[in-house]
């Protein structure tokens, strides 16, 4: 059998960053956020070139098992076969191990550009099969599934295949990131979670997460309530101390406040009325930025964009 035929031309693709759990909605909730990363692959005649801007640009490998080439072969053997060469071109926003997606955001951009270089892909690689082989490659469908969706999502599996759905944030919500300037491994972040929690925590999480789809799609001001947490967050805090205390202290000013996926980014969730305020309280050790919430998820662009 014939393997795949790719296009000459390269193509563009650009991936937001994302938020996990949003505080009730371990593992299960996800927010796309507007901070981007941007790939250009290029089928070539032979080898394997990359070039890294921005976050990652002196640390991350520039062979084989980058996340993103990875997430390439992996998605190329599933459309039938790789190709005699690849020259990659990555420009990197998203931090790194804060928090915010960076290694979903690579699985994404790497899987979504080898179908859109492989020619009549989509037959064989629909937006169903990209959400199960990201959640392959990731092994949980929380981040993947905002990435790939943008908006506000819920995801799940069923039967070991990863399902999703896309909900509009109310447009109203302003999300504020603290990024601190050490990370924390996910790692080790999920090895501080205890193997049960008691029943009345769990409880308390199912009907804040419940909360939480209403207040962060149509009542947002119930995001203070709905983002309350007794699952995780508490439990990380000894590896993320400042951001435990940053995320108190928040709250405690009426600020719904969360760690951001494994952390230790905290993100609170503003208004157009209180952003420039929220910003300002962290102080001088997070870089503070005002983001937009992300519609689109990932997405091919022309390359002059």
């Amino acid at each position: 059998m014939a393997g795949p035929a790719f296009r000459a031309a390269a193509v563009r693709v650009r991936v937001p960053a994302t938020s996990a759990n949003l505080g009730p909605g371990f593992d299960a909730l996800g927010l796309a956020l507007g901070l981007y990363d941007d790939v250009v692959v290029r089928v070539a005649d032979s080898g394997l070139h990359i070039d890294i801007a921005g976050e990652g640009s002196d640390t991350l490998p520039r062979d084989e098992s980058h996340l993103l080439v990875r997430s390439l072969r992996t998605a190329f053997d599933l459309l039938g076969g790789q190709p005699r060469g690849l020259e990659i071109v990555c420009a990197n926003r998203i931090p790194h191990g804060r928090g915010l997606g960076s290694s979903s955001a690579a699985i994404c951009a790497g899987i979504v550009a080898a179908r859109a270089v492989t020619i009549g892909a989509e037959a064989r690689l629909d937006d169903t099969a990209l959400l199960e082989l990201a959640t392959e490659i990731e092994g949980h469908p929380d981040n993947v599934a905002a990435c790939l969706l943008g908006g506000f999502t819920l995801s799940w599996m069923d039967g070991g295949a990863a399902r999703a759905i896309r909900m509009d944030p109310a447009d109203s919500i302003v999300p504020v990131v603290f990024v601190p300037g050490k990370p924390v491994l996910t790692e080790t972040a999920r090895g501080l979670l205890p193997r049960t929690v008691p029943h009345v925590d769990a409880a308390a999480n199912a009907g804040r997460a419940a909360l939480l789809v209403e207040a962060l799609t149509r009542r947002p001001e119930l995001l203070l309530p709905a983002t309350e947490d007794r699952l995780h967050q508490e439990y990380r805090a000894p590896a993320m101390p400042e951001s435990a205390a940053l995320v108190e202290r928040l709250r405690g000013d009426g600020i719904p406040a969360v760690i951001s996926g494994a952390g230790p980014t905290v993100m609170a969730l503003a208004d157009a009325d209180t952003a420039d305020k929220v910003e300002a309280l962290a102080g001088g050790d997070w870089a503070a930025n005002r983001l937009s919430l992300d519609l689109q998820g990932a997405s091919v662009l022309p390359l002059a964009t």
